[in-house]
């Protein structure tokens, strides 16, 4: 089954062909960050106009890419939660044009579903049941994959999510945006116990999470030391900043394990790139004898690869979409904003 993919969640554009759910015959990017660069962060109206301004050539791209032609395509799968409603609409309406046009299913996708999903392409063997920390710019959750359809939010933050906090954080250190991989590069080397940078712990439920107090307390440091003229060791800072992530999340991770009792844990989601996120997890489980699945760098980011895969098990479980599926901004991951319903025959 060939799957025509399309994410336009954020400020990536994707298409991507996917077969039989785990096999990625192409996968095609197109990038607006550095539009976005200059104001620190993205800016909806021109991530959605750059997704209508590229979409259609990525399909075209996907297509070449993969040697076939739009005759060859099974169903359209696309992401349609949650992010920015503008750039989802994007997706979701060429999505569903194209759907038509072919006569073939349209397979909506959530997107932190999608993130999960990438693990399968890069790990043959992995299978749910299993336990997934998604970390990203908009996603900070705690996720029982209870079957490849099937998902139970286990925590989550109350505030921020990691990757916004990353961002903003390389925004007031001039890094740039998007800053994750800033960040982390700077982290090499510095020393994790400079700064004495918040955890902060949820009394009423200990797996979920709070980072707002974190951002905080970065950024008044660094504000603090501008106004009194007093330097900072950058690489400390990151380093230290990093360390208080970490201790966040990983603990956390660990504790969640131990009630799924499935020893089987997956890391999803653009922050999933961490190096220190990655090395504490990997000692964690190590001393836990749990298995560990880390997605490749490479898939940890936005893309339609993700989209196609997810979609793939969405259509074995029969959730297509009739014509009027709708964008949704905000979405749990544990439910669907659409009613299935019969697809075209292929």
């Amino acid at each position: 089954m060939n799957i025509l993919a399309f994410e336009s969640s954020c400020d990536e554009t994707a298409a991507a062909v996917v077969r039989d759910g785990r096999t990625v015959l192409s996968s095609v990017i197109a990038s607006s960050a550095e539009m976005h660069a200059a104001y620190g962060g993205v800016v909806p109206e021109i991530a959605s106009r750059r997704h209508v301004e590229v979409i259609s050539s990525l399909a075209d791209e996907a297509l070449r890419q993969a040697d076939l032609n739009k005759t060859d395509v099974d169903a359209v799968a696309v992401t349609y939660a949650p992010g920015l409603i503008g750039a989802l609409l994007v997706g979701v309406s060429f999505a569903k044009s194209l759907a038509f046009g072919l006569g073939v299913p349209l397979i909506p996708v959530h997107h932190v579903q999608g993130h999960i999903a990438a693990n399968y392409i890069a790990h043959a063997g992995l299978e749910p049941p299993f336990l997934c920390l998604c970390v990203s710019g908009g996603t900070t959750a705690l996720v029982d994959v209870q079957d490849y359809t099937r998902f139970e939010m286990m925590g989550s933050t109350r505030d921020d999510a990691v990757g916004e906090c990353f961002d903003k954080t390389a925004r007031v250190l001039g890094l740039g945006y998007p800053g994750g991989g800033p960040m982390d590069r700077l982290a090499q080397g510095g020393d994790d116990q400079a700064y004495p940078f918040p955890r902060a712990h949820v009394s009423d439920n200990p797996l979920d999470m709070s980072f707002s107090g974190l951002k905080t307390a970065v950024l008044n440091t660094i504000h603090t030391a501008q106004q009194k003229g007093e330097s900072l060791i950058l690489s400390d800072l990151a380093a230290s900043f990093a360390a208080a992530v970490s201790d966040s999340l990983i603990p956390r991770v660990m504790a969640a394990n131990t009630l799924t009792g499935y020893n089987k844990i997956t890391v999803a989601g653009g922050v999933a790139a961490n190096s220190r996120i990655r090395a504490d997890l990997e000692r964690a489980c190590r001393e836990a004898g749990a298995k560990l699945w880390l997605p490749p760098l490479a898939l940890c980011g936005d893309n339609a690869a993700m989209i196609g895969c997810q979609g793939y098990y969405e259509y074995q479980a029969g959730h297509t979409a009739g014509w009027d599926l709708n964008a949704k901004a905000n979405l749990d991951i544990s439910n669907r904003a659409f009613s299935s319903t019969s697809a075209p025959s292929m």
